[in-house]
């Protein structure tokens, strides 16, 4: 089709506010699913998608739509995720297009999520079409929500379009406004091909299947084409549009969205963000996405060490799916072979060992998330740490500095002091707060990103009955006060159970670890000393107390010294044993430990 008539846009919005289901409802009125085949949240093909009712990959789809003015349209559409963890995904969709959807509950208002994505499309001079949504809900405030977006987004409220995805209402509006407002793709110019690459997956038949946006040029099967970021040439076998399952097509032509496979057998060949051309006449490269750098590292093991193989090659496959998942092998001496893996955040981690777990058949452990500390050292030299296993002897060590993070929390008035303790409680400072609108307050903090890691987010929502939302950004590193915890069994350091944390919660988290490890490590023979030390200072103990024979049962009457002498005794063997024993710690200690 001729690029004038084409029109590629994404679906961005805050988690939860409707962009699924109103793709569905594109699809169905544009005839690209039939009434048959409708199901709910249609796009969202993982299991764990449909069952947590969130987004969790982008999905393109190619629909055809017959305008009002009688002309037929190429409708490119890319439904993009709403969580904080998955920014990347949106970020990368918004460079394969000109234009997007920015959904807003009408019942909820602008949410943190709102802002960040609205910021990454103004980033990439995208048009914004806003679309007020769940009009219909009985509670929704379509005149503040109007309000909202003049006060907090600077957009017009004229251009907004009130819809119902639910019920079908302002969808007809919508296509309309895609039709007249978003610009058609316009050739670069060049001489050659050039096709951005914004996604892929692995095929167990064909290999690695690239999702594309051809820029200029066409792609098509048979041609000889080059990636730039490998410099590998590969001729392509097969081309396609999804709609929003794979189909063929002869060519891919300027401004369309579609996929390519080629003889790609390896993740490593495909890189995100590269740049597709004719082997023949290369083209020069494309502006790609810059590189993403996780935020939260764990190491995942396999529970059983001959997996280690599989577990390789399975994330592999994944990295491919999802190029903000990184990893590298590693051992432990208590969990063996494994990688240490870096994630955008603690949904992302979830996600990830989930779909390692359901789509690849693995069992695998994994260790505490912990985060990147820069160690300054008294030489002068910079390290970066993110497995506390190799942070040197504090001898060495001038400040460790820990990474930061920039936290935009929006609640309801009336929680803006629960917000405040939390906030300081997890050692953040509150920069200002703004007042949003009659009922809702943005506070601007600065917080930890370690401390944010587990509940944070939950107690958010607790507190504020699921009203609350919160975006962050990285706001670079902080010296602080941090120190190594390390877990003593029996004066032997385990490895596994070691973190770096602050001084001030370094108790607490000490005599947490204690009390697990002490239900969880089985009696011995003798008495088993678990200690939880900071360099030399003990700052939790708890013992496992030993089995005991009743040497004294054969004492009936008599003089007590005969009582004591074999109680003596028995203590002198329960000295020597411990000297010479060695604690025993089943693999299933190691996983309770771990999952508390």
């Amino acid at each position: 089709m001729d690029a004038a008539h084409i029109r590629n846009f994404c679906i961005i919005a805050h988690i939860d506010h409707g962009k699924t289901t109103l793709s569905d409802r594109l699809l169905h009125r544009t005839g690209t699913i039939a009434s048959r085949d409708m199901e709910d949240q249609l796009l969202d093909a993982m299991d764990l998608e449909r069952e947590r009712g969130i987004t969790i990959k982008a999905h393109p789809v190619t629909m055809l739509y017959q305008a009002r003015n009688g002309e037929t349209y190429e409708l490119n559409l890319i439904d993009t995720p709403g969580h904080v963890d998955f920014a990347y995904e949106v970020s990368r969709s918004l460079s394969a297009c000109e234009g997007a959807l920015l959904i807003v509950d009408a019942a909820q208002g602008v949410e943190a999520q709102t802002v960040a994505n609205m910021h990454l499309a103004a980033k990439q001079n995208l048009t914004i079409i806003p679309v007020i949504n769940k009009i219909d809900l009985p509670h929704a405030n379509v005149p503040q929500t109007l309000q909202q977006l003049e006060d907090i987004l600077t957009i017009e409220s004229s251009l907004a379009i009130p819809a119902s995805a639910k019920q079908g209402i302002g969808i007809d509006e919508i296509l309309e406004a895609i039709v007249a407002r978003i610009p058609p793709p316009k050739p670069t110019g060049q001489g050659s091909l050039q096709a951005l690459a914004f996604d892929s997956f692995f095929d167990t038949y064909k290999g690695v299947v690239t999702h594309v946006r051809v820029f200029n040029g066409e792609l098509k099967a048979g041609q000889q084409v080059k990636l730039l970021h490998s410099g590998k040439n590969v001729e392509v076998k097969e081309v396609g549009s999804f709609n929003p399952k794979p189909y063929t097509r002869e060519k891919l032509e300027v401004g369309e969205t579609g996929y390519f496979t080629a003889n790609i057998k390896t993740a490593q060949e495909v890189k995100m963000g590269d740049t597709i051309t004719d082997a023949r006449h290369p083209a020069p490269v494309l502006p790609g996405f810059k590189e993403i750098h996780p935020m939260v590292f764990s190491g995942i093991y396999p529970i059983n060490t001959a997996d280690y193989e599989h577990l390789k090659a399975s994330m592999a496959k994944l990295q491919l799916n999802d190029s903000a998942f990184v990893y590298q092998a590693e051992t432990s001496v208590a969990l063996g072979f494994g990688f240490r893996c870096g994630f955008l955040g603690l949904l992302h981690m979830e996600i990830v060992q989930e779909r390692l777990r359901r789509e690849y058949n693995m069992d695998i452990i994994a260790t505490y998330p912990s985060v990147v500390y820069k160690v300054r050292l008294t030489e002068g030299t910079e390290k970066e740490i993110d497995n506390p296993a190799f942070l040197p002897e504090v001898t060495f060590i001038e400040t460790i500095s820990e990474p930061m993070v920039k936290a935009f929390v929006i609640c309801p008035n009336e929680n803006i002091g629960d917000m405040m303790a939390l906030i300081s409680e997890k050692r953040g400072n509150v920069d200002h707060t703004e007042t949003l609108d009659a009922n809702r307050v943005m506070l601007t903090s600065l917080v930890p990103l370690n401390e944010i890691l587990i509940d944070f987010h939950d107690r958010i929502k607790s507190m504020t009955r699921g009203y609350g939302s919160m975006d962050y950004e990285q706001a670079g590193y902080l010296a602080s006060d941090m120190v190594k915890l390390d877990m003593l069994v029996n004066t032997e350091p385990m490895d596994a159970f070691s973190c770096i944390v602050h001084r001030t919660k370094a108790e607490g988290r000490g005599r947490v670890l204690a009390e697990k490890l002490k239900e969880v490590i089985p009696r011995q023979q003798f008495a088993v000393k678990i200690q939880a030390a900071i360099g030399g200072k003990i700052i939790a103990s708890e013992t496992v107390s030993a089995f005991r024979k009743d040497v004294t049962a054969k004492c009936y009457g008599g003089d007590i010294t005969r009582k004591r002498k074999l109680l003596e005794k028995q203590k002198e063997g329960k000295k020597r044993m411990k000297s010479i024993g060695n604690v025993h710690i089943p693999q299933e200690a190691f996983i309770e430990v771990l999952k508390a």
